[in-house]
């Protein structure tokens, strides 16, 4: 492997270094990091730009996460955070844009994801590509369904959240 391909790698796994350079709790500050791209991608052009990216992040991480855990004993290193991109990305898919929704979509997701309800703990104990991604897509999609749910409902409506 060249060395500009182990560049493209470590990169895309670490989403541009984020994993790797986050002092403590690298999968807070990778979803973090998702959320300027991701509301970028929404204002610019909604949700198709924004789902069309996250199968994009999705292809490139699977492929990069897959070449990066090569030889690796521990399988989900901690600096692998282009999973947590994903799911956060699928969090706020149902989101307007607006700072509570944000905040909502964001603390769903660090709830499914560190939480591991079935069946995001079923996805984690598979430990290859398949378990460091899915589990995380997992975690996305719960929480965008509680957004869309906790809209719906208008649950936050009467405390002037939402």
């Amino acid at each position: 492997m060249s060395y500009s391909h182990k560049k493209f790698i470590y990169h895309t796994v670490t989403f541009c270094g984020v994993g790797s350079h986050a002092p403590r709790v690298p999968g807070t500050f990778g979803s973090l990091a998702a959320i300027v791209p991701g509301t970028l991608l929404l204002y610019l052009g909604g949700f198709p730009a924004l789902f069309i990216a996250t199968l994009l992040v999705f292809g490139l991480g699977w492929y990069a996460t897959s070449q990066y855990i090569q030889g690796l004993k521990n399988k989900d290193a901690s600096e692998i955070v282009v999973d947590e991109v994903i799911g956060m990305w699928i969090a706020m898919m149902p989101i307007n844009l607006d700072l509570s929704s944000v905040i909502l979509a964001f603390v769903l997701f660090r709830f499914f994801d560190i939480a591991k309800p079935w069946p995001v703990s079923w996805a984690d104990r598979k430990h290859n590509t398949f378990g460091i991604i899915f589990d995380d897509v997992l975690a996305g999609l719960l929480s965008a369904l509680c957004v869309n749910i906790i809209y719906e409902q208008r649950l936050f409506y009467d405390l002037g959240i939402y």
